[in-house]
């Protein structure tokens, strides 16, 4: 993407954000050159001052430029964040410990996108996402729950086609839809257990849960999937892999 489609549903704050980061993340801009400044960026894309600072302030965010006083924002040499982390999804991490993983599918359908949701997906409020929930099990013992969440307009009937239950939901996307995660931000909080969520996981309410919030993005690095996830505290450590 390299111009601002007026007519496409994403709006103009996420079509501008795609413009500026494509050229960092694939090395077209190197670490110290000069971005644009604001007053190029509004005439060339005819968006308000409040648009392109939104925008930079969010690549500031994400450690890809840095901003000087007078001298414009530059392109930021990369952090250990960016490429050094891999997407593990649960079945792997189950067996790589050793474990012998399962799923039961709690509940799946279609559903209107939330305003939360929809701003991290980078799609309109209202928008069809496909919702699957489901109970991640190791050794038959309850670990986690997650929920997933996805633009069903890049995975049209992705809930119909698939028992979930023994389906890797990540290897379906790859098979039917050509769609593999390139990347992912997530953020990692602890919180008490509700008392459904330890019913399920056959805990005490208010025990200690490991709560993720994740956006994975596809090869064309556009958002399709927002992701929540509850781990047992008490029987779940996460873990990153890092490349030297």
């Amino acid at each position: 993407m390299n111009h601002i489609n007026r007519r496409s549903k994403l709006p103009l704050y996420h079509q501008l954000y795609e413009i500026l980061r494509g050229p960092i993340v694939r090395g077209e801009w190197q670490p110290g050159d000069l971005i644009p400044p604001e007053s190029e960026l509004i005439e060339r894309y005819q968006v308000s001052r409040t648009t392109v600072r939104q925008v930079l302030d969010r690549l500031v965010n994400e450690g890809l430029i840095y901003r000087q006083r007078g001298r414009g924002s530059f392109v930021a040499h990369p952090t250990l964040e960016q490429g050094l982390v891999r997407i593990v999804n649960f079945t792997e991490d189950m067996l790589q410990r050793g474990f012998r993983p399962a799923s039961r599918v709690l509940s799946s359908g279609l559903l209107p996108a939330p305003q939360d949701i929809a701003e991290k997906l980078g799609i309109e409020p209202g928008e069809e996402l496909a919702h699957l929930k489901r109970l991640r099990l190791a050794d038959d013992e309850p670990m986690g729950i997650e929920e997933s969440y996805l633009v069903h307009r890049y995975c049209p009937g992705i809930l119909s086609r698939n028992d979930y239950a023994t389906c890797s939901l990540r290897v379906v996307l790859d098979r039917d839809y050509g769609i593999r995660w390139s990347r992912a931000r997530q953020v990692i909080r602890a919180i008490p257990a509700s008392r459904d969520l330890a019913r399920l996981l056959a805990i005490p309410s208010r025990s200690a849960l490991l709560f993720i919030e994740r956006v994975s993005y596809s090869q064309q690095n556009i958002p399709v999937e927002f992701l929540r996830v509850y781990y047992r505290a008490d029987r779940y450590s996460l873990y990153s892999e890092l490349q030297g």
